[in-house]
């Protein structure tokens, strides 16, 4: 990413899923600093640092996905955990073959728009409550709360996009549902505030990132089908 993209990426319009809190937070910043009182003037600074936060946290900036079919990318912004073969999750009924799985790491800082790997359809998804241990740890993905979306390309190979809760994160928002038609670099969710998102790729094919290499989602591509 640019540097001229970066700033565009700082400055992104917020995401609906932020009204709530903006609300929140501007309301008690107004109604603080409105006051003569000193605790409730300092109660209105603290509004105004959480609406700042909000905003920044729920930025939604424009993506643009290369222009070629066949191509998996990043669900999300961060960086690369872990790659790895592992069974698909059980709840997707993708089978028990292992397949290769990315997983990326969002911090508080990363953009947390979730975007569609792939286009498809939404065939499966399952929700599974749970813990929240630090996300970056390889067992978040079988132990945290998560909601586990399978996707059914054209020729009938599946891919599969899993949302998984962190140590700070305590909900997760998916826009789709069974039977939902989606393109490549399309929003479908977020997660509030610090998570994970896995990729699991179909039999055969093998991703082209690495641990440690930073995710632009909706835009790196993470392997060819």
């Amino acid at each position: 990413m640019s540097l001229i993209q970066s700033f565009k990426s700082v400055l992104a319009p917020p995401n609906r899923a932020a009204f709530p809190f903006l609300a929140l937070t501007g309301g008690i910043a107004l109604l603080g600093r409105a006051t003569p009182w000193r605790i409730t003037r300092a109660l209105g600074n603290i509004g105004a640092g959480g609406f700042a936060f909000c905003l920044y946290f729920f930025r939604d900036p424009k993506r643009f996905p290369p222009p070629r079919a066949g191509l998996v990318l990043a669900p999300a912004d961060g960086r690369v955990t872990s790659v790895e073969l592992v069974s698909p999750p059980a709840a997707l009924g993708m089978g028990e073959e292992p397949v290769w799985r990315v997983a990326t790491f969002l911090s508080v800082l990363n953009v947390h728009i979730n975007r569609m790997p792939v286009a498809g359809r939404v065939s499966r998804v399952a929700y599974h409550p749970g813990q929240f241990v630090n996300a970056s740890l390889d067992k978040a993905s079988e132990l945290n709360e998560r909601n586990e979306v399978a996707l059914t390309l054209d020729d009938g190979r599946q891919v599969a996009v899993v949302q998984i809760a962190g140590l700070i994160a305590r909900r997760i928002v998916c826009h789709v549902e069974e039977g939902s038609i989606v393109e490549a670099g399309e929003r479908f969710g977020l997660i509030r505030f610090g998570s994970r998102t896995d990729v699991y790729l179909p039999p055969g094919v093998t991703p082209l990132v690495g641990v440690g290499q930073t995710m632009t989602g909706g835009e790196t591509v993470i392997a060819h089908l």
